[in-house]
């Protein structure tokens, strides 16, 4: 019988813990504030000591920007394509100071383009573990801070894309002449849409010619300055959707499946009906699959169940 494991998706602002039964089950999970940025006072080992205090002793696996250059140990990446057992095979343990191996899972690394990603990869597997015909072939969205577009095939990363949609909504909102002195935002889903056909569009000239639309709209009274931030929301996910189209990343012909829940993923459910795409929601439990997948494959728990 398996001891069970504890997963860590370490991230640079957030910190989740997980403790698995010998079936891959979930039994409790936290949720620390001390991502690779933000660290308390004893640095990685503390927050590491806290993530598992009071949890049996279990192997441990860990993904994230922990195994980053600014992580506790760095992994090199893995060029694509990949497989989960290339994830497996690539894992690195490194030892804490009270004597735990903490395996860290490899990021990837497209090199047409090129590209990375650290966590994503991880997410990965767990939808290719919860959707077999989607790792067969298939597309992804990962919505956040850095959108990833990953194409998959035959269970493989085969290649993926970011778009940094949500940091430039960030600086545009509160560190450009667009967002200066204005009221605070609304859920306006007009001017969502708005900003979504604008991108759809904008033809060769592309969503980056209509930016300051946002101001001059707003100063020619069509657009209330408190919906200024919904409109450049639009505009910047329709873009992104755009994009994704015209590079072939994604078709209007093929679902594409989005990984989350939440508002964010709702906007960007509004915005792909006006461009004809078909986007189906994966549950935001991909993580969690995704490590236990990676560490069955790797042999640290003796169940080859999958959760």
């Amino acid at each position: 019988m398996s001891t069970g494991l504890i997963g860590l998706d370490w991230g640079s602002t957030h910190l989740r813990a997980y403790r698995y039964d010998g079936e891959g089950r979930v039994l409790e999970k936290r949720a620390l504030g001390h991502g690779v940025r933000q660290l308390p006072a004893g640095g990685f080992a503390e927050a590491f000591a806290q993530a598992v205090a009071d949890w049996p002793a279990a192997p441990v696996i860990a993904c994230g920007m922990v195994g980053s250059r600014n992580g506790w140990h760095e992994v090199p990446y893995l060029d694509t394509p990949s497989h989960v057992d290339r994830l497996a095979n690539a894992l690195t343990a490194m030892t804490t100071t009270d004597g735990r191996a903490v395996h860290i899972v490899p990021g990837l690394r497209d090199p047409s383009r090129p590209d990375v990603m650290r966590g994503e990869e991880t997410q990965v597997a767990g939808v290719a573990a919860l959707l077999p015909e989607v790792a067969r072939r298939g597309c992804l969205l990962l919505p956040g801070t850095h959108s990833k577009w990953v194409s998959l095939r035959d269970g493989a990363v085969t290649g993926f894309a970011t778009v940094m949609t949500g940091e430039l909504y960030g600086l545009l909102t509160q560190h450009s002449v667009l967002g200066a002195q204005l009221p605070p935002a609304i859920d306006d889903a007009q001017a969502f849409l708005r900003g979504v056909d604008t991108a759809r569009d904008s033809g060769a000239a592309g969503a980056l010619s209509c930016v300051f639309l946002a101001r001059t709209l707003m100063l020619d009274g069509a657009l209330p300055a408190s919906s200024v931030a919904d409109f450049l929301s639009g505009l910047l996910i329709g873009d992104e959707l755009r994009i994704a189209l015209a590079s072939g990343w994604a078709n209007a012909h093929d679902s594409v499946h989005m990984v989350g829940e939440g508002p964010l993923c709702d906007r960007y459910l509004r915005a792909a009906e006006r461009f004809g795409v078909v986007l189906r929601t994966t549950p935001d439990t991909t993580t969690s699959h995704g490590l236990w997948r990676i560490a069955t494959a790797a042999g640290l728990v003796s169940t080859q169940a999958t959760a």
